[in-house]
């Protein structure tokens, strides 16, 4: 402490200045050095003395200086596994003979990581809609150092109105230092036409010296099919929202999706087949016709892919619900590898039942009406005659006049 007050006293006073004639040389030169949490670095300065030898020796003001060598003539300063309380002003000394000069650099510790969010999950066209992008884990979490963008393609999208900002800490348990989650809000117009495929949401950090950003997507809804199971029988197709979707022939009740027209890209396709029990036995199958050494699998459920069952064979790839589950509602994702392409299925929020379910087992079977209307009647009918017995069972005795004894009677009567 005494050290830095001095240190800092002679910066004040000037007697520490840069030489004209033998400057330090520091590595790196630049004043102000940004450097990610748990990264290491080092910092060299060096100053050649034509008569005698140098003295060079880092210092700190009030921070965590880190790890210093000294010899002669130089100075290494190591700042290992930065954690934010690293963050300050270092300064390289030198002095030869009766000259002194310093050189000061200022480290700037960050912590970006790529743990972008953003909701809703999938955009629908057609509406105003509020769109929101949280980046997590993040110092310094200012505006003026952490920016928000929604991007169509590579430009910024026109037309939607920021609804603000949000700084919250993020839960101390998880780590030591003091990051924030960061989360900015957007109303979303309607989107035009045509609609676009994807917009995404970026976070750019811009600190001196460095600029880094991340994204993630936000998938726009091109084709909604139901899935109440088709109908063997109807020539009718699957209703699809997107000119993209256009259904094909395959197995019975299974339209087939094509998520763009180029000819490498997966295709999803859905089937539905009523079961003997009454439910449905409901599969999605993502496949490719891109030749050999082409492989599909499953990226995106709702509810995560664990609530599902999957089979996966080379160019096939089969998702089902397990016996029981819930109806099912949301997005669903299959990626192409090599290559990387994606193929988008959305499920709207419907209760898979079959158009036409076995009736109930005949010990199951209801009363029919009739039985019902009988039994009324019946019941109607013997009301009034058990509640007259009843009424005549209940009610109390009638009172009997006083009798005389029965030897008064047998007393003549006289006139």
């Amino acid at each position: 402490m005494e050290q830095g007050l001095a240190l800092l006293l002679a910066l004040s006073l000037g007697l520490l200045q840069p030489g004209r004639s033998q400057p330090l040389r520091v590595e790196p030169p630049e004043p102000v050095v940004a450097l990610a949490i748990g990264a290491s670095r080092q910092f060299t300065c060096s100053l050649a003395c034509a008569r005698g030898t140098a003295a060079v020796r880092w210092r700190g003001l009030d921070t965590n200086l880190g790890a210093v060598r000294s010899e002669a003539g130089g100075s290494v300063l190591s700042v290992r596994n930065a954690s934010l309380s690293a963050a300050g002003t270092r300064v390289c000394v030198g002095s030869c003979g009766d000259r002194t000069f310093q050189h000061t650099v200022r480290l700037l510790v960050y912590a970006f990581p790529d743990q972008l969010t953003v909701s809703p999950a999938t955009l629908v066209p057609g509406r105003d809609q509020e769109v929101a992008c949280t980046a997590h884990g993040i110092s310094p979490a200012g505006p003026d150092a952490l920016f928000f963008s929604l991007l169509l393609g590579n430009r910024e999208l026109e037309g939607v109105q920021a609804l603000g900002r949000e700084e919250e800490e993020e839960d101390p348990e998880e780590t030591e230092d003091l990051l924030f989650r960061v989360t900015k809000r957007w109303l979303l117009p309607p989107l035009g036409t045509p609609t676009p495929t994807t917009l995404h949401c970026q976070a750019t950090m811009r600190l001196p010296g460095l600029e880094l950003s991340h994204r993630r997507a936000l998938p726009v809804l091109h084709s909604q099919i139901s899935l109440e199971p088709t109908d063997p029988t109807s020539s009718d197709t699957p209703n699809t929202t997107s000119p993209q979707a256009t259904p094909q022939q395959g197995s019975t009740g299974t339209p087939r999706i094509n998520s763009s027209t180029e000819t490498c890209r997966p295709e999803i396709h859905q089937s539905l087949e009523p079961a003997l029990d009454g439910e449905v036995s409901w599969e999605l199958l993502c496949e490719t016709a891109c030749g050999p050494g082409m492989a599909v699998r499953w990226t995106l459920a709702p509810g995560g892919l664990a609530a599902y069952q999957r089979r996966e064979a080379g160019a096939r790839a089969w998702l089902s619900r397990p016996p029981g589950g819930s109806s099912t509602e949301g997005l669903f994702q299959c990626r192409l590898d090599p290559g990387g392409q994606v193929a988008s299925f959305y499920v709207p929020g419907q209760k898979v039942t079959p158009k036409s379910s076995p009736g109930p087992r005949p010990e199951e079977r209801p009363p029919p009406a009739a039985l019902w209307t009988g039994s009324l009647v019946l019941g109607l009918l013997l009301m009034p005659p058990l509640a007259y017995r009843l009424w005549r069972r209940c009610r109390p005795p009638p009172a009997t006049p006083a009798r005389p004894p029965a030897s008064l009677w047998l007393l003549p009567v006289r006139d």
